[in-house]
């Protein structure tokens, strides 16, 4: 497999997931939307979409979208407990929060991305995060995982844009038990890896 990647991009939630499964694989750093890989390869060949993440398998397809690729990884590996098992509620619930932290969580970074972004607007889309934040946190409550005491592919890509909140100036310790879950998680071997080849950590 080779994953396509920005550095603390979305794309991080797919990296650590393939370190939590431990099957080989390669990082391939796409430098900027739409531009060119590390190894100059031009990334709209890759994929039309031109963002990331983007997975190559071994067949040499690719298969795009973050809420398609981890439930992909967790399957390669079922004994990992990445994911439950297909027919499960469990397995539904797992689509249930990727769906939530992909529409409601992630979307709302955007305008905090985008050029030209108004201050009215970032100040929206931080008080949306806020609510977010607070459903999150409730849902959380004193599990040490979003569906119990496993962690999954879930709680890759909420930890992942949980990061951003640093770079746009909202203050994580408003809710102490996502930032003790974030905590928790950037200890997990797998999410270091992933950050120190990102060059996020050293």
């Amino acid at each position: 497999m080779k994953l396509y990647y920005s550095p603390g991009a979305c794309s991080l939630a797919s990296h650590i997931a393939l370190h939590e499964i431990g099957l080989p694989f390669e990082a391939v750093r796409v430098q900027g939307r739409g531009q060119k890989t590390a190894g100059g390869e031009d990334y709209a060949n890759v994929t039309a979409k031109n963002y990331v993440p983007a997975l190559r398998l071994d067949d040499g397809q690719v298969l795009t979208e973050g809420t398609a690729i981890l439930p992909y990884i967790a399957d390669r590996k079922p004994e990992s407990g990445l994911a439950p098992a297909a027919g499960t509620i469990e397995r539904y619930r797992l689509h249930e929060w990727l769906g939530y932290i992909n529409s409601e969580v992630h979307k709302n970074f955007g305008p905090f991305f985008a050029p030209g972004t108004s201050d009215e607007q970032k100040a929206a889309a931080k008080a949306n995060l806020g609510k977010r934040f607070d459903f999150t946190q409730a849902e959380l409550g004193d599990k040490p995982f979003l569906l119990g005491a496993h962690f999954t592919v879930v709680d890759a890509y909420l930890f992942t844009v949980l990061g951003w909140c640093g770079f746009v100036g909202i203050d994580l310790g408003q809710w102490p038990g996502l930032k003790a879950y974030h905590a928790r998680i950037a200890g997990r071997p797998a999410a270091q890896a992933a950050m120190k080849a990102e060059g996020l950590i050293k």
